[in-house]
């Protein structure tokens, strides 16, 4: 149907969570259930798709579905006919070389003729290609940590967050070989009227995003004051003003950075700013 978009989302697990967090936040409902493969947008011309991660890829080259989020991670591996249409920030991790914590790495020479395992032969066998280095992919399906351990490989490469289950394994990160985050992809051959359905989810997806840790901000102050605090208190393009019932003060409007919410205040209240008032942003919409 040309007058909606299919999008195929991750059936479980932090991804699915991540995205579907970011759905409903861009105003549109999905009805989900533990059973549920297939959701129609109750307010939106969508339906989404609950499948495997690595499954998503070539549901979205093969034109099943029309776009998609997946890990970039997995987007390299599968190397199907998609484009990144919006990347969207949550997800990240990088895949790695890994090696027994007890080994010297004097560098990527250190894999000539090694045994890797790995979930990510294609991403990997690139890797090694572009290095010159002759080793042996094993392909395994989880646990690949493990390997090292049991005897079954010489290194790992496989996903790293925060590398605590490396290090549980004992086992040490040597090479990054790719950062990854969750991205939206597309089939590269949308019609015009799916690219403007895909382009009216990117334009809600940017409004959500932008608001993310970013406070709006109102304070009343004097007005032969009002140049010094602007300096501190730049908007967007710059801060609104609204004169008050009190002769002398003015209203002040702006966002900023939740990241530098305190010291900003702090500058402000010596400044002689007021009654200030901090509310969460939702959507930023330019």
């Amino acid at each position: 149907m040309e007058n909606k978009i299919k999008i195929a989302i991750q059936t479980k697990g932090r991804l699915n969570e991540d995205s579907m967090n970011l759905i409903n936040e861009a105003g549109i409902g999905l009805s989900i259930g533990k059973r549920v493969l297939v959701s129609t947008a109750k307010n939106f011309p969508m339906d989404a798709l609950f499948l495997r991660d690595d499954d998503i890829p070539q549901t979205v080259a093969d034109g099943v579905a029309d776009i998609g989020v997946v890990g970039e991670n997995e987007m390299a591996e599968k190397d199907e006919n998609v484009v990144i249409a919006k990347r969207l920030g949550f997800s990240k991790c990088r895949l790695s070389l890994a090696i027994p914590k007890s080994m010297d790495y004097p560098g990527v020479e250190f894999f000539e003729g090694k045994k890797i395992a790995t979930s990510y032969p294609v991403i990997l066998k690139k890797f090694l290609e572009e290095n010159n280095i002759k080793a042996e992919i094993h392909v395994i399906s989880g646990s690949v940590e493990i390997a090292p351990g049991i005897g079954l490989a010489d290194a790992i490469f496989d996903i790293v967050s925060s590398g605590s289950t490396l290090v549980s394994n004992r086992l040490k990160e040597v090479e990054v070989v790719m950062k990854s985050e969750a991205v939206l992809i597309a089939n590269p051959n949308l019609s015009p009227e799916k690219q403007e359905i895909l382009d009216e989810l990117i334009f809600r997806i940017e409004s959500v995003q932008r608001a993310e840790g970013k406070k709006y901000i109102l304070l009343n102050v004097p007005n032969e004051k009002i140049n010094e605090i602007v300096s501190l208190l730049p908007g967007m393009k710059a801060p609104t003003l609204v004169p008050l019932a009190k002769e002398g003060w003015s209203s002040m409007h702006s966002v900023i950075e939740e990241d530098d919410f305190w010291e900003v205040i702090g500058r402000l209240k010596k400044a002689g700013a007021e009654g200030i008032l901090v509310i969460p942003i939702e959507k930023m919409i330019f």
